[in-house]
């Protein structure tokens, strides 16, 4: 079967990268997307999936142009039967809906800017002065969306939160297949004096609190692995505030190829993440298939992935208060949680998700065809 991939962006690698990175290698498939970094996508171990990487035209860097520009050019993009199905793996692509099929929508967050994020990104990130212009953009492609998701085949998405907010805003029923660790990467070894966050910088990862936690543990160190688009606005004024308020004992690496990034899970204490209501969280997963505890928020996609008291602290109304006392918590013995946190990563290995979607692509192209 011949399988076609289409992703929003690929220049900034994050979980959502991975996924459409892995399922290309599992499915022998092509990507359509905008912007690539190919020199990223080679460091994060997938050289043999980019020569199947095709751009259908660049974007704009900062949003909403990056957005609307992509939900145009996928809207006009007709491979007519050039394959046999398409998946929709990047939110923005889900235009290409309309004129590519059979196809599926595999839903990280249906939209976050248009429906579950809208009121943070209002009061967080646009200007006073544009909100007017923002709710004008938000009512149009809202109704854009409806009217494109008519043309999606089918309806699978990432976790139990996504799955209630696709529900909520769409109206669909959507199949849970929870995204892809190759936990075989993932080692463990005797830790180091620090803990770990891998995150990229942006508002609603709630970083802040974070170095507001470690600034009251002046003994503990965080090693902070984050990225941004850099020349994006919003993204370079929150980076601007967390260098403003960076304690001497939290350093951030700015990007960490595949190898190092590795090296930083086996190494580490313990893992850190504050994500705001978090579709899943593929960072957790790879945290615990190195072994190592987790301290999250008790909150969206970390309430499937973590097991309170087994595999970390899930922590309710989470604040650097709140922080630091799990970290003093956990770090009495990180030891006690290595074997229960390779157990529960093994049920999000990258093998159960390929086998997954290939089951499904064999039963839905027949009856779509």
């Amino acid at each position: 079967m011949k399988i076609a991939i289409f992703h929003s962006f690929m220049d900034n690698i994050g979980g959502a990268e991975m996924v459409t990175l892995t399922l290309a290698r599992g499915l022998n498939a092509d990507i359509y997307t905008t912007n690539i970094d190919q020199e990223k996508i080679e460091k994060m171990g997938f050289a043999d999936v980019f020569p199947r990487i095709k751009s259908i035209g660049r974007v704009p860097v900062n949003a909403p142009f990056r957005h609307q520009s992509t939900f145009f050019k996928f809207k006009t993009l007709n491979l007519g039967h050039k394959y046999d199905f398409y998946i929709i793996a990047g939110d923005w692509a889900m235009s290409g809906a309309v004129n590519n099929k059979p196809n599926l929508w595999y839903i990280h967050s249906p939209l976050n800017e248009l429906w579950h994020w809208r009121d943070f990104v209002r009061k967080e990130v646009v200007n006073l002065w544009k909100r007017p212009i923002f709710d004008m953009w938000v009512w149009f492609n809202r109704r854009l969306s409806l009217k494109y998701a008519q043309s999606v085949d089918v309806w699978i998405c990432n976790s139990s939160n996504t799955k209630g907010r696709v529900k909520k805003y769409y109206d669909k029923d959507a199949v849970i297949i929870y995204p892809p660790i190759d936990t075989s990467l993932y080692i463990n070894k005797p830790h180091k004096n620090y803990w770990l966050s891998v995150n990229r910088l942006l508002n609603h990862k709630r970083i802040d609190i974070q170095m507001k936690a470690f600034s009251k543990l002046p003994h503990e160190k965080l090693i902070i692995v984050g990225s941004y688009e850099k020349g994006a606005k919003q993204f370079e004024l929150y980076k601007s505030y967390l260098d403003g308020i960076q304690p001497t004992n939290v350093e951030i690496i700015n990007w960490a190829e595949a190898p190092q990034l590795k090296e930083l899970y086996a190494e580490c204490k313990g893992f850190i993440t504050t994500a705001r209501d978090e579709d899943f969280g593929m960072t957790v997963v790879e945290a615990m298939a190195s072994g190592k505890p987790i301290i999250a928020p008790n909150e969206g996609g970390y309430r499937e992935s973590v097991i309170q008291g087994v595999t970390g602290v899930l922590i309710d109304d989470i604040n650097e208060d709140k922080i630091a006392e799990a970290i003093k918590k956990v770090g009495e013995d990180v030891d006690r949680y290595k074997k229960a946190c390779i157990e529960q990563a093994s049920h999000f290995d990258s093998n159960i998700f390929i086998n997954k979607i290939k089951q499904l692509l064999l039963r839905d192209s027949s009856t779509l065809i």
